[in-house]
């Protein structure tokens, strides 16, 4: 029984700052807000929140994201895998955020 509450415990302090550092810290590429994602191997991953991460402008952030966008859904469809759009745009969290001027 106390190892049961102790592992519940230890559990819940790791999620909480899994949560905490992940929630706080920058912008990252995942699976959850990055379009074509398991489309994508795992250097263009890099590569993209690289990329996402270093922009100064929201239309130049836009206009990569564009891109990044058509190449994917050209990938899906030759795949034959369908590829459904985020509710979210990463650009528009990024400013969100304060990183465009």
């Amino acid at each position: 029984m106390k190892k049961r509450l102790l592992a519940r415990i230890l559990f819940v302090i790791l999620l909480g700052a899994t949560l905490s550092t992940t929630m706080a810290g920058p912008w990252h590429a995942a699976s959850p807000n990055t379009y074509g994602w398991r489309l994508m191997t795992p250097e263009e991953r890099e590569e993209h929140q690289r990329r996402m991460r270093s922009f100064s402008s929201y239309e130049a952030c836009k206009a990569y994201q564009a891109e990044h966008h058509a190449l994917m859904a050209e990938r899906a469809r030759q795949a034959g895998v369908p590829l459904k759009p985020h509710a979210d745009s990463g650009c528009e969290r990024l400013r969100a955020q304060g990183r465009f001027q």
